[in-house]
């Protein structure tokens, strides 16, 4: 499910949600709502992340930061069928738009904004907010599970094909028509999300036990990794890291898996030749028991201190070394420490609250964000317009 989607939810009967949480393309920035509006952070620094925004409407249940730009698409529980872009730094709207049902989830790069509906799909031209083309019919998707690959190179979208089995369905951004399915999975899919250079895309089911990379040019199957063994879960998040060497998996369990792409399936490297022990058993069980020895397993592992906790996950380099970070919707940031030359269970660094608490009353692997107290300069853009 979506993290949208979950804060939407939670107004509907289950346990509230107290934050919505959310990244930007490439991690660097982190969008934070409650009942009472939005924070943005920029997230340069491990040891203090930013607090460089601040804005309304209340209740926001969809908030995506054009990277490290001053656009903003929002979407409200007050008006969940209307969408508002605006550039924060000039405290102005660029345009809103409204839709014939609920907004589930939005997606941004520097070419397309798209808005998913339960039964639709609409592709914006970011430039001028005009709408390109529509994907009518799609199957049922409460969830809003889509993604959108980030790099200008490559403008792939991808959602679910089917309602009741594992079908992804790719569609090219850039020249508006469907290239691909992808066949991921027998079960509903449950996360998906893109490589940053778009030419893989990592699934996982509503069973939650294995997660595939598939190629996005002949939806070949390029790598599967074994979850879990024991018991199904919901799964929360699928990342890539910047680098795409790394793909991280979090659950409704307290587990955050990350699993490195270094050897393809299709690579007749150790494991696949009859010389080893995986090899020889192929000879002798059956093969969906061998197929289970052949995937890969975390190459690092994360806990968090609590379970049933909606989360989104980015791996990237802060202060020159690479962290995993959890954004959950508690409102806490956790990051922590991660070698790459390391197999390993992975160490807190630090855990930021994302209220503005006071981090002196807190223990001390506690960190509170740091608040600007200058104004913000409209020309102080980290980048130029032109990113959007």
């Amino acid at each position: 499910m979506s993290n949208s989607a979950l804060f939407a939810a939670s107004t509907e009967g289950s346990p509230p949600k107290k934050y919505f949480v959310n990244f930007n393309q490439d991690f660097t920035s982190l969008a934070v709502g409650n009942k009472y509006g939005y924070r943005l952070y920029e997230l340069s620094n491990a040891d203090n992340i930013e607090h460089v925004y601040e804005g309304d409407p209340a209740e926001p249940f969809i908030i995506e930061r054009l990277f490290n730009s001053s656009l903003v698409a929002v979407v409200s529980l007050s008006a969940p069928r209307k969408l508002v872009v605006c550039h924060f730094k000039k405290y102005s709207e660029i345009c809103n738009y409204s839709y014939s049902n609920s907004i589930v989830a939005v997606k941004l790069n520097r070419t397309r904004l798209i808005v998913v509906l339960e039964e639709s799909l609409y592709i914006h031209n970011i430039r001028d907010m005009k709408v390109l083309h529509t994907i009518r019919d799609t199957p049922p998707n409460p969830a809003g599970l889509c993604a959108l690959s980030t790099s200008g190179d490559m403008c792939l979208i991808a959602y679910p094909g089917s309602s009741t089995s594992g079908q992804l369905q790719i569609f090219d951004g850039s020249n508006l028509h469907s290239k691909l399915m992808i066949f991921a999975h027998n079960s509903p899919l449950a996360a998906i999300a893109f490589s940053p250079c778009g030419t893989k895309v990592a699934t996982a089911s509503e069973k939650g036990t294995v997660i595939r990379v598939s190629s996005t040019e002949d939806g070949t199957k390029l790598y599967e990794f074994r979850r879990g063994v024991k018991r199904c879960v919901r799964i929360a998040c699928l990342s890539f890291s910047n680098c795409g060497e790394y793909l991280a998996c979090s659950s409704n369990t307290e587990t955050v898996h990350v699993f490195k792409l270094d050897s393809p399936l299709n690579d007749s490297g150790p494991g696949t030749d009859e010389s080893t022990w995986v090899g020889y058993l192929s000879s002798y069980l059956p093969t969906q028991v061998t197929d289970v020895f052949k995937q890969g397993r975390a190459f690092a592992t994360a806990y968090l201190p609590y379970s049933d906790v909606g989360n989104v996950l980015g791996i990237n380099t802060l202060d020159g070394k690479m962290r995993l970070m959890v954004a959950t919707d508690e409102g806490l940031l956790y990051i922590f420490n991660m070698d790459p030359n390391e197999s390993s269970i992975l160490n807190l660094y630090k855990k930021h609250y994302l209220d503005g608490r006071d981090p002196k009353k807190e223990c001390s692997t506690t960190q509170g964000v740091h608040l600007r107290s200058d104004p913000i300069s409209i020309d102080d853009d980290s980048d130029s317009d032109s990113d959007f």
